[in-house]
């Protein structure tokens, strides 16, 4: 197998996919949401957030796991999070401070990741963070949801309470990576 057929591989391709969903989702939460804008973005956002589970059965099914693979899939996974996360805002469907907090654990969890890689080890994606990005998905959706359309009045509490479910979740796995991790910043220098 050549070197391009392994970066360009079904995963990897499907993992690419999700920046440039997460890039049209941008341009489809700038427009007035209308019902049928905000079911176009509700659509784009359930394939982004549905690709993340669909590159890992692939690659895990075909043995193509590759180190680009492994560094864009959780980048790719917070494009999409931080996308919805910040165009909800102006919407007044997300508080600031809810999007400022998981956006700041996404910052530092990246960075415990890379001081850790750094030093030799790998940090794998735990179940708590697995649990974390399904439950933000699960809420994110939920907000970019049109009202109307399902017989549910408070749709959007709704949404907005999973949010803060996964908010919690996101501070207890930021806090667990980091417990994870606190060997190496424990080590002395040489």
């Amino acid at each position: 197998m050549n070197r391009s057929s392994k970066i360009l591989n079904l995963p990897n391709l499907i993992t690419g996919s999700r920046f440039i969903l997460s890039g049209g989702l941008m341009l489809l939460l700038l427009q007035e949401q209308t019902t049928r804008m905000s079911l176009i973005a509700w659509l784009v956002f359930s394939i982004a957030a549905g690709s993340d589970w669909i590159d890992g059965y692939f690659a895990r099914k075909y043995k193509a796991v590759t180190v680009l693979g492994q560094l864009m899939d959780p980048l790719a996974d917070k494009v999409l999070v931080t996308t919805a996360l910040i165009m909800l805002i102006p919407t007044g469907k997300m508080p600031a401070w809810v999007a400022l907090i998981i956006l700041c654990r996404e910052i530092v969890v990246t960075g415990l990741r890379g001081v850790a890689s750094s030093s030799g080890i790998v940090v794998d994606a735990s179940s708590l963070g697995k649990w974390k990005s399904t439950i933000q998905y699960i809420g994110l959706g939920t907000l970019i949801f049109p009202l109307g359309v399902l017989p549910i009045s408070n749709l959007h509490q709704m949404g907005l309470a999973i949010v803060y479910v996964a908010l919690v979740l996101t501070v207890w796995s930021g806090v667990d990576y980091f417990y994870k991790l606190r060997r190496i910043f424990l080590e002395d220098e040489c």
